[in-house]
């Protein structure tokens, strides 16, 4: 695993940090690597509801889709 130093960060910031570690009965580096790691999967996290909304919206107006595996494997492999 990586290791990361961050140099220059506002005392506040770190107090604030550690004022939320204890209030989730965690170190300051578990909250550290916590906020560090939702902070990098927000944004698919983020795409991942906004592609099930779609789907769903899909679903709501379409119905549920046949599966189209099959016709693209015959077109594929230019069997009829």
């Amino acid at each position: 695993m990586a290791e990361v130093r961050v140099r220059d960060l506002d005392e506040r910031v770190i107090a604030e940090l550690k004022a939320q570690a204890r209030r989730h009965g965690k170190t300051f580096g578990e909250e550290v690597k916590g906020v560090l790691t939702d902070a990098a999967w927000r944004p698919r996290h983020e795409w991942s509801e906004k592609l099930a909304l779609l789907r769903g919206s899909i679903r709501e107006k379409h119905g549920i889709l046949p599966d189209s595996t099959p016709g693209i494997r015959v077109w594929r492999d230019g069997a009829e």
